[in-house]
């Protein structure tokens, strides 16, 4: 209860501010700019200021198999967040917090951002994503497969309190950054990317990258990143390698998907955007996932092992907003005999 209470004074919080900037931009003779399709917003008429509020639901069937028991069979809430952010002249802000099941109020990000530095760099501080990995900067809205690889999951840091410098050069994004190590708050981590679109033009895209974190005296994980786009055919895959306290460990995923209705996947600034379908009967895509190593396989039920697994995804993106997604994924444990499946679907809105 105290959770739901606190969400809402949150939500409280957050429509007075809208109302706030409303009324303060209304007294400009031009009047505010208001946009409604999509994620709410108000803009003062010369964009110096701005406030935008939106969220996302995902709502999720999962069953799970170990060696052909089921150890899950359930509906569930995966996501359901509110975020708040905006401009005030060279600053920017965001706040998105967990509501429902039992991390309402709990937040994702909450930082300031200075903008106003040459060549477009920007200082972000504050709790946010460290600049490590496609997959896992891609925001899980816009993800191919409605569960990050397990590769991701094992080696690739989410968010964290830090201080982070990032900014692009042409078709070149990097970024660096100090961060509190969420698994170990006495230690700092290190972590940077440099990515690159090295071929862009109407006809392809390709994509390379690579990530660094080095996180207290004990561990050190890099990402290689690969991507390429042609018309309706996408393909993706990382490899991971780590040291951990002496014992080093590898994994790797790669994937390819394929638009049934012609459509593209949208890419800027590094990372893959939101699908925005061509046709008012939406977008589908079909997908495969391979990938083998040391990751973190706990959707299969399998844990942390090394491991392999294969899976299959069909999303029917509705509008820019609205999907409807549905995956299986099976696997094996490479060190036994254990064998694990996952079916997953998903109805998603997210603004």
């Amino acid at each position: 209860m105290a959770s739901v209470k606190t969400s809402l004074s949150i939500l409280a919080c957050i429509l007075g501010s809208l109302v706030t900037v409303h009324s303060v931009s209304a007294q400009d003779s031009s009047g505010p700019v208001i946009g409604a399709n999509g994620p709410l917003s108000v803009e003062s008429a010369d964009g110096d200021y701005s406030i935008k509020l939106g969220g996302r639901i995902h709502w999720d069937y999962n069953r799970a198999e170990e060696n052909d028991v089921v150890d899950e069979d359930a509906f569930d809430i995966r996501r359901a967040r509110l975020y708040i952010s905006g401009d005030i002249q060279d600053w920017g802000y965001k706040l998105q917090f967990n509501v429902g099941n039992n991390n309402g109020g709990t937040p994702e990000d909450v930082y300031i951002r200075y903008n106003g530095l040459s060549n477009g760099m920007r200082v972000t501080i504050g709790r946010q994503k460290e600049p490590f990995g496609l997959n896992q900067l891609n925001s899980s809205n816009d993800i191919v497969f409605l569960e990050r690889s397990a590769s991701d999951e094992a080696y690739a840091p989410a968010r964290s309190d830090g201080v982070q410098l990032n900014g692009s050069s042409g078709n070149t994004v990097y970024a660096l950054g100090v961060f509190e190590d969420d698994a170990d708050t006495s230690t700092f981590a290190l972590t940077g990317r440099v990515a690159s679109a090295v071929v862009r033009n109407d006809d392809m895209l390709v994509h390379l990258g690579l990530g660094h974190t080095s996180r207290g005296a004990d561990i050190s994980s890099t990402a290689f990143e690969a991507a390429m786009v042609s018309g309706p055919l996408h393909l993706q895959g990382e490899y991971y390698s780590s040291d951990n306290a002496g014992t080093d460990l590898s994994s790797h995923y790669l994937q390819a998907g394929w638009f049934l209705t012609g459509d593209s996947r949208p890419y800027s600034g590094g990372t893959f955007g939101r699908v925005k379908p061509n046709q008012a009967s939406g977008a589908w895509e079909i997908a495969l996932r391979y990938e083998s190593g040391d990751g973190n396989f706990s959707d299969l039920e399998l844990g942390n092992t090394d491991a392999t697994s294969v899976g299959v995804a069909l999303n029917w993106y509705i509008n820019n907003f609205s999907r409807f997604g549905i995956n299986y994924t099976t696997g094996e444990d490479n060190t036994g005999n254990d064998t694990g499946s996952e079916i997953r679907a998903r109805i998603q809105v997210a603004l």
